[in-house]
């Protein structure tokens, strides 16, 4: 009996085989289609499943999301803008599974709790930085979800003094200005000719003046973003995944200095924030332990 996890992102499908201990494994992924989506998601789960008989499925996935409907409305993929029901979905495909779905973030959190570095750690804020940004919130042990189950979007947290544009409608969210895209596009604006968040680094790192500013605002601004996160929810820890988990001093050098400037209640004195240990296989290995038995979670 098989055990399978999916996982909905801006760029990739994947989907592996949960093991009992909630690791994944036999991991395949595309590219995000821009048609047919869910064809693409149908055929990676049924060549993982290799027609054996498939008893649960999960699903972590980019939001916005329903929840309790089991509908994600993800912005980067067009024909789902609206809202498509991945639950209803994946049922359709294995009848006989159990189906649970969760945000990204919340996914993240689950498994840095099982897997990564929060083992043990009973309150703690996870952020994915990449071309979105997303979060997870642990408090008291548990993971939450939220009314919604869009808890955690610290991506839409409004930053004062900035007025860039995000997708979301509204202006200064944190995923506007401090997201990977976002730090391209400031730097491209501004005569920057380089290519992608890799090249912007690298080139932050060799001195251009343009790539160097760029990579600081981000930084500047998650580090600020996340004292204030970490104040709301008196947590000391927080671990910071996506692309930015190994941008190396270029970004983590600002993002330290910000955390310390802005970070200085007294009980915040112990605030840590660290990269993931994870790489990119957080969301789905959270999505594999939605899926387990409550037996192995």
């Amino acid at each position: 009996m098989t055990v399978l996890a999916l996982e909905i992102s801006p760029d990739r499908f994947a989907a592996g085989r949960v093991a009992p201990d909630g690791s994944v494994q036999d991991v395949q992924a595309v590219p995000v289609t821009s048609r047919a989506p869910w064809n693409s998601c149908r055929d990676l789960l049924a060549e993982v499943a290799a027609g054996s008989e498939v008893i649960s499925v999960g699903i972590g996935t980019t939001g916005p999301i329903d929840m309790a409907a089991g509908v994600a409305a993800p912005p980067d993929i067009a024909e789902w803008q609206v809202g498509f029901g991945l639950v209803e979905a994946a049922h359709k495909q294995f009848p006989a599974a159990t189906v649970g779905m969760a945000l990204d973030g919340v996914c993240a959190a689950l498994a840095e709790q099982r897997h990564g570095v929060l083992r043990g750690v009973p309150d703690a804020l996870v952020v994915s930085v990449s071309s979105r940004i997303s979060g997870g919130i642990i408090v008291g042990g548990f993971v939450a979800v939220g009314r919604t189950g869009n808890a955690g979007n610290i991506g839409h947290m409004v930053m004062s003094g900035y007025n860039d544009l995000c997708d979301c409608g509204a202006r200064g969210c944190v995923q506007a200005i401090a997201s990977t895209s976002a730090a391209v596009r400031w730097a491209e604006e501004r005569g920057w000719q380089g290519e992608g968040f890799v090249a912007l680094l690298a080139a932050a790192g060799a001195g251009d003046s343009i790539a160097g500013a760029a990579v600081e605002r981000m930084g500047t601004v998650l580090g600020q973003a996340l004292s204030s996160v970490a104040s709301l929810f008196d947590v000391d820890r927080v671990v910071v995944g996506g692309s930015a988990a190994s941008a190396g001093p270029a970004l983590w050098k600002p993002l330290g200095a910000a955390v310390a400037a802005h970070a200085r209640i007294g009980f915040l004195s112990g605030l840590r924030v660290v990269p993931s240990q994870l790489g990119d296989t957080a969301v789905l290995t959270g999505a594999g332990l939605l899926a387990l038995p409550p037996e192995r979670q």
